[in-house]
């Protein structure tokens, strides 16, 4: 008996992170509405919190799986080109995160806009997805600076992370600080072409 009230909450889970993500994607984080989701997912609003302990739980495990998928198109968008070159596949990284932010705005913004730090309760598995995104900016930074210790790559793998999305999210929010939305990927390049060199 156990057994299927665990697989019901299961297909419950996967069915509640479907719609909030379908909503995220189609109006953003603000639209996310528990009544909207339990009509979706055929169920009670009450059921909603018998499998998330609040939304923002719902949130991160939609977030979980948005890290895994930018993690896996930055990687195809790399597999994909021809110069492997440490620089090269910084610079196409940084293009395909651009791209992944305006292709899936909504997503890409819930990953940030959800209030939390590391000084609070953020799952393992959590900090685990974010960890997969920036491992794949540690390996050409690894090759350029292959003596450095690894908390200083750590270092600046945020760093060039922080400026990377700082960029983008300047560019398409069209802040007056910001570089037109056309020249982004002329900027990321221009910043990364330069590491290490």
């Amino acid at each position: 008996m156990a057994g299927k009230v665990e697989e019901r909450k299961k297909k419950l889970r996967e069915a509640l992170i479907d719609a909030a993500e379908a909503q995220i994607e189609t109006g953003g984080l603000a639209t996310l509405k528990a009544r909207k989701l339990a009509q979706v997912a055929g169920c009670s609003v009450g059921a909603i919190y018998n499998v998330f302990d609040d939304l923002d739980a719902l949130v991160m495990a939609v977030n979980a799986r948005t890290f895994r998928r930018l993690g896996s198109f930055v990687s195809a968008q790399v597999a994909a080109q021809t110069d492997d070159g440490p620089n090269a596949q910084m610079i196409t990284m940084s293009h395909a995160y651009l791209r992944f932010a305006v292709e899936h705005t909504f997503l890409w913004r819930a990953l940030f806009d959800l209030e939390m730090s590391v000084d609070g309760a953020v799952p393992d598995w959590y900090l685990q997805e974010l960890g997969a995104v920036f491992a794949l900016i540690a390996a050409p930074l690894a090759r350029l600076f292959p003596d450095m210790d690894a908390r200083a790559r750590d270092l600046m793998v945020r760093a060039l992370f922080s400026s990377v999305h700082g960029i983008v999210l300047l560019g398409l929010e069209k802040r007056i600080s910001a570089v037109p939305q056309d020249q982004i990927e002329i900027m990321l390049t221009q910043l990364l072409g330069q590491i290490g060199n």
